[in-house]
């Protein structure tokens, strides 16, 4: 029964968060009207989650989501550091592929969106068969540490959250 009226109850709180930081006053009718979004949402897109996806571990979201924020943070302390004071000469921008063990669209559409927040790098293309993210760096001297970086620092901790 439950199930009925909260198919994707993560997303229902997600969406009452996200009300309230768009609106910036908590009242009782912000609350109300960000909690009827926050329930109807999930019910009317059903039909196009087929595949609910399996969230793992809370813990291991709330790491990985640490692990972000850090990440973007020292990236973004890199990047000024990069435009305010090495030349265009010294900067060495490239293409990374990053051949991925991930299986879920949720997954490496999490890794994909990663990625591109964290100043330096932007998805930019994933394989017709899924099995290759192509990523582009602002400066990487070597591709080869920037590939297994991400494969280490996030698509590990992924597998763990989704597979």
């Amino acid at each position: 029964m439950l199930h009925k009226i909260l198919p994707h109850p993560y997303l229902t709180l997600l969406l009452i968060v996200v009300w309230q930081m768009l609106v910036n006053k908590v009242t009782p009718g912000n609350l109300l009207l960000g909690t009827i979004l926050g329930v109807l949402i999930p019910r009317i897109t059903t039909p196009y989650w087929p595949n609910t996806p399996r969230l793992r571990s809370i813990p291991r979201i709330v790491e990985y989501v640490l692990i972000v924020l850090w990440d973007i943070c020292v990236a973004n302390v890199q990047v000024a550091w990069i435009i305010l004071f090495r030349s265009n000469a010294n900067t060495r921008p490239a293409w990374v592929a990053i051949p991925l063990e991930l299986k879920t669209p949720e997954a490496i559409t999490v890794l994909a969106g990663t990625i591109t927040l964290t100043p330096g790098t932007v998805s930019s293309d994933l394989s017709a068969d899924g099995r290759s993210l192509l990523v582009h760096c602002l400066d990487a001297p070597d591709p080869e540490a920037v590939r297994d970086q991400i494969k280490a620092r996030y698509e590990r901790r992924l597998m763990e959250i989704f597979e």
